[in-house]
């Protein structure tokens, strides 16, 4: 099972998601408070399960209502994910991967190990 490891930074609380494996497959911004980082968790373990999946690489791709995942290509030229909520306010962004496959593998870890992720305090 995986699980949201929440920790402190020097401006605020975040989180990762990581998966079974222990790697880490999504983050979150900074928020100002624990309060409010849970509050992205709680969102992102509603969301992540019933978000559609909009691959933005493709010309003339499909534009998905949100909750959604948004897959495109970063400066690097790497493939990438955000998955936003209902309101369009993005809650976790994935890491770069070399490869759309191992991009859309990471939108499904996160489908799979969100929705019932416990969450650790770091």
């Amino acid at each position: 099972m995986g699980k949201f490891v929440v920790k402190t930074t020097k401006t605020g609380v975040k989180f990762d998601l990581k998966a079974t494996n222990g790697q880490v497959v999504a983050s979150s911004e900074v928020y100002s408070s624990l309060a409010t980082c849970k509050k992205g968790i709680a969102s992102v373990k509603k969301n992540a399960p019933v978000a559609a999946v909009e691959n933005q690489t493709v010309e003339g791709y499909a534009t998905e209502k949100n909750p959604k995942f948004e897959i495109y290509k970063d400066k690097a030229g790497e493939f990438r994910f955000r998955l936003k909520a209902t309101n369009g306010q993005v809650i976790a962004i994935g890491e770069g991967y070399k490869t759309l496959a191992n991009c859309q593998k990471g939108v499904e870890s996160v489908q799979k190990n969100a929705p019932d992720a416990e969450i650790v305090e770091e």
